[in-house]
């Protein structure tokens, strides 16, 4: 039988990091000794008081439907979340949680975007944003950030690519993958960018708000004024902050009318998210947040580490990034040499390279919108950031 697949199927990419991940649990499952930099999940367990709410739940019988946007307690605990972290106010009704961060994108770009409509999304960006984009029909126009500029978005850069067809901006910062984030006067710069665009709407993806280091400081462009608090649609969730990845817990907030849509989007997918996932996310947006301290203080210590050591290998030069858990170096120096007569031609080649003669997993910089680079996730011990650098210093070594 012939089996014709949809064409917004056949569009799709496959996760690369979701990919390389798969491949060295794969290694690994075959007895292979493989350190992993690829997934990007905190390696700390969830802490305890959450996961206890999550058993109480299920002792208390909390295991039916509820509302397809998520509790009334959890809705306003997100509110007084977005209080504590922006200053800024929200109602339960502009609020929506859902299945993870990613089905959060997914329904927001499903509710608010038609075909010739476009995105602006700064790379190195998020693997699955401009492919969600497609998903809905609509265009990514990829805009590049530099190095040299921090990975920032830049004002000059975005306004090249506007256009009367620019339905919105993606903000992502922290960012996922270079970790880098933008100052106040950089976000700054861009809102008076947009100000000549009415119309545009900012996806504020602010998943690693709480991630940041050494004095780095969130600024969300929602917070500017009440004018850009109504054109900007927050996203977080539970999954990084709280190490909480597999609860699947993601929101929006923003636009009472956008929240709407994307709910009755929700309610003809997925319906609610998890009931016992939403008790455990609002132990742990009520809870205490020290535990987000712990986790950041040694993902400081593991972040200044990996990148000593990979500016210790010839050919390769990282910045230190500001948020987040990644580190995005820069391997352009090792691109062009061969091991056993075979050239690393690219990024590509060079991840290919490391996992199958060092054992070793990351991520290559070009399903991120940017060749000649790779993305390491510190989200991992101290004796595996060290075992895993050593390797790749000793396989860089033997290019020639």
């Amino acid at each position: 039988m012939n089996v014709r697949l949809a064409e917004r199927v056949r569009r799709i990419q496959p996760s690369a990091t979701l990919s390389i991940d798969a491949k060295a649990k794969q290694l690994k499952a075959e007895g292979k000794d493989v350190v992993g930099f690829g997934a990007g999940e905190p390696d700390f367990d969830t802490p305890d008081h959450i996961k206890e709410a999550a058993i109480a739940a299920i002792k208390a019988g909390q295991t039916k439907y509820t509302a397809v946007g998520g509790t009334p307690e959890l809705r306003k605990a997100v509110c007084t979340r977005i209080k504590g972290d922006y200053g800024l106010d929200y109602q339960p009704n502009e609020v929506l949680v859902s299945c993870g961060g990613k089905h959060t994108l997914y329904n927001l770009f499903l509710a608010m975007l038609d075909k010739g409509d476009e995105v602006i999304i700064p790379a190195p960006y998020w693997v699955s944003y401009p492919e969600m984009v497609g998903m809905a029909d609509a265009t990514p126009v990829c805009v590049e950030t530099k190095e040299e500029d921090g990975f920032a978005l830049t004002p000059q850069a975005l306004e090249k690519v506007l256009t009367p067809r620019t339905r919105m901006v993606v903000l992502n910062y922290p960012s996922n993958p270079t970790g880098a984030t933008m100052s106040e006067a950089q976000i700054r710069a861009v809102a008076k960018v947009l100000e000549k665009h009415p119309d545009v709407w900012v996806i504020s993806d602010d998943i690693y708000l709480r991630l940041l280091y050494e004095g780095a400081k969130f600024f969300s462009i929602a917070t500017i004024s009440q004018q850009w608090k109504e054109r900007t649609i927050i996203v977080n969730g539970a999954s990084k902050a709280y190490s909480m990845t597999g609860w699947r817990i993601g929101w929006a907030a923003g636009n009472k009318d956008v929240i709407a849509a994307m709910e009755k989007l929700q309610s003809q997918s997925t319906s609610n998210p998890s009931s016992i996932a939403q008790a455990a996310a609002l132990a742990a947006f009520t809870g205490d947040q020290h535990v987000v301290d712990k986790m950041l203080v040694a993902f400081d210590e593991r972040r200044k580490v990996i990148v000593d050591l990979l500016n210790s290998i010839d050919g390769i030069k990282c910045r230190l990034p500001e948020g987040a858990f990644y580190v995005f170096p820069n391997v352009k120096g090792v691109l062009g040499k061969s091991f056993n007569g075979k050239k690393i031609a690219s990024d590509m080649d060079f991840a290919a390279y490391l996992l199958e003669q060092a054992l070793v997993a990351v991520v290559p910089g070009t399903p991120f919108g940017a060749p000649g680079y790779m993305r390491l996730s510190y989200a991992t011990s101290m004796d595996n950031i060290r075992k895993g650098l050593s390797r790749i210093k000793e396989a860089v070594g033997k290019l020639g």
